[in-house]
């Protein structure tokens, strides 16, 4: 090679230095390896990404490029936020639905008797017993399910279609009363 000339190695040198300049220079990077238990831990209680980027003290686009570069941390806000909406949607299904349940409550129970004097004893104790329980299926959340399993079916806006009602034939007759004499009280 001729003096002036660079070799390949020498150009790819500077980036080298640069890129490892960048990690022990400057700020240090604000991702830790514990961030995506934290994350799936917090989309488990409804965090969504801006709680995330708040709690983490990062903005939406940073917390955007956390997802992109690191993928455990990506799929545990996944996984998270998928796990609240199913127990969510389970919830919302069994409010929607009448249902007997179980409950331990206690009682108190009364023993009246008398002893060998003749004299009147009452003794009472506590004892824990299962009640069921009928619990009525709440209006709203049956109100919420259809109209978002089935909008244009129970949505509350009334949209009349015209091809709704192309194959109803309705036969009113031919407007003439055959039996005109007859009166009605």
């Amino acid at each position: 090679m001729k003096k002036g000339s660079a070799s390949a190695g020498a150009l790819l040198k500077p980036i080298a230095d640069k890129a490892t300049r960048k990690n022990k220079a400057g700020r240090p990077p604000l991702y830790r390896n514990e961030y995506p238990a934290q994350a799936y831990k917090l989309c488990l209680l409804g965090a969504t990404d801006s709680d995330l980027a708040s709690f983490f003290g990062i903005s939406r686009d940073t917390l955007n490029r956390w997802k992109k570069s690191h993928t455990d941390f990506a799929q545990s806000v996944i996984k998270g936020k998928k796990a609240a909406d199913m127990e969510v949607a389970a919830s919302l299904y069994q409010a929607a639905l009448d249902r007997v349940i179980t409950l331990k409550q206690a009682i108190k129970c009364k023993e009246v008797y008398y002893d060998d004097n003749g004299k009147r004893v009452e003794k009472e104790r506590i004892e824990i017993v299962e009640v069921e329980k009928h619990v009525p299926a709440d209006f709203r959340s049956q109100q919420f399910w259809l109209k978002n399993r089935n909008p244009q079916q129970w949505s509350d806006k009334y949209e009349e279609n015209e091809e709704q009602h192309k194959d109803v034939l309705l036969n009113l007759g031919s407007g003439i009363n055959p039996e005109a004499n007859e009166t009605f009280d």
